[in-house]
């Protein structure tokens, strides 16, 4: 199985920032610029997610979006305050190629099988954000706010049942502390699901990619976000480090 990777752009207000378990977060960049960086510089697809249109109760940013996805010519996935079908129209009319769905589904778990009846299940990413607690891993809402009570395998698989072709699954306990990914999450996802899974948060190091990949074979892609945008990992030099260590990516 070939190995993706995948920047994200996590994006408020037009910018690209970042934070730590989804609080403080700091302008990195232009999310157009960036894209075309990560385009040329070999990354398998690119996420763009709004951040804060769940949480403010309003719609993407179109022509922003376009703007990204004129520049790329790689896979894009967009998500962010999409909770209607016409909301997955207005996204993939700008230019995405699919569309990660999160605080949308879990408010109506319907629009997985109706977005992927339209669309294709390749189309239709379920993203979820998990965090232990008391011992379980648990869903959490509204850009980590709100915990939903649901166990993150169980959501997942009825996630997959209802259409979704691919997970997205980000850990806010590992978000941006780049102590590594948090594999006993992304254990208990890969042993309730059969589709795709992108393993999200707590990139720090090429070490912790190739750390994922050895340790959970069945990931099928990493994704991380200011390790990439700060320049701490160069895309080339972790794809040549995940091929040398016998992990099959494309170079």
């Amino acid at each position: 199985m070939i190995k993706r990777i995948i920047p994200c752009l996590d994006v408020k207000d037009g910018r690209v920032v970042k934070g730590v378990r989804f609080e403080g977060f700091r302008d990195v960049s232009s999310p157009v610029e960036l894209g075309k960086i990560y385009n040329d510089s070999g990354a398998d697809e690119l996420v763009f997610y709004d951040i804060t249109a769940s949480v403010e109760g309003r719609k993407i940013f179109a022509d922003l979006l376009g703007k990204v996805a004129d520049s790329i010519s790689i896979p894009f996935i967009v998500g962010g305050g999409l909770s209607t079908i016409e909301d997955i129209d207005m996204v993939l009319d700008c230019g995405a190629d699919k569309v990660s769905i999160n605080s949308g589904a879990l408010i109506n778990p319907g629009l997985i099988s109706d977005a992927a009846r339209k669309y294709g299940s390749g189309c239709v990413i379920l993203a979820v954000d998990v965090k232990r607690v008391d011992g379980a891993f648990r869903v959490f809402a509204k850009g980590g706010r709100e915990d939903t009570g649901l166990d993150v395998a169980e959501w997942l698989k009825r996630g997959e049942d209802l259409g979704a072709g691919e997970l997205v699954v980000n850990s806010i306990d590992t978000d941006g502390v780049k102590g590594g990914f948090d594999l006993p999450v992304l254990e208990a996802v890969l042993n309730a699901v059969t589709i795709p899974v992108i393993a999200s948060g707590g990139a720090g190091s090429i070490a912790d990619f190739i750390e994922l990949f050895e340790k959970l074979p069945a990931i099928d892609a990493g994704l991380a976000a200011s390790v990439f945008h700060f320049g701490e990992v160069k895309i080339p030099e972790l794809k040549q480090a995940l091929h040398d260590s016998g992990i099959k990516v494309r170079l």
